[in-house]
């Protein structure tokens, strides 16, 4: 075995280590997954889901390719790792990878838009230490 030092990425995740705590990001894996999805200029929203939308299997919208919106949720559902805001919504559209429409799509790109917004767990590394 061979110690590499502090871990500074691994798996799309971005590790900080100060004297304040250990900090996970998925920035780098979030821009990624945007620009991927060309979804890179988007505007953020404050909400990851309509209120009151109500999503079913046969909603009578043009359907969507199975691939890209698999695609599209399986990587949303590596960002709840570090981003459990997007989990609800993730997984209630993950229920839709079988047979996805135009809105299943459309509200799947409502939720990456808010991939722009803060994407770190853990303390904020400017906290003074009078907060512990």
């Amino acid at each position: 075995m061979t110690d590499l030092g502090e871990m500074s990425y691994f798996l799309g995740m971005e590790i900080s280590q100060t004297q304040y705590g250990i900090f996970v990001s998925q920035q780098k894996y979030a821009n990624e997954v945007l620009k991927k999805f060309n979804m890179d200029k988007c505007k953020p929203m404050d909400t990851p889901l309509v209120a009151n939308l109500k999503l079913s299997k046969d909603d009578g919208a043009v359907k969507v390719d199975k691939g890209i919106y698999s695609s599209l949720i399986g990587c949303l559902l590596y960002l709840t790792t570090t981003r459990p805001d997007l989990m609800f919504a993730t997984s209630l559209l993950s229920k839709f990878m079988s047979n996805p429409s135009e809105i299943h799509f459309m509200a799947t790109k409502r939720v990456m838009s808010l991939l722009d917004t803060l994407t770190v767990t853990g303390l904020d590394p400017l906290m003074n230490e009078e907060y512990f």
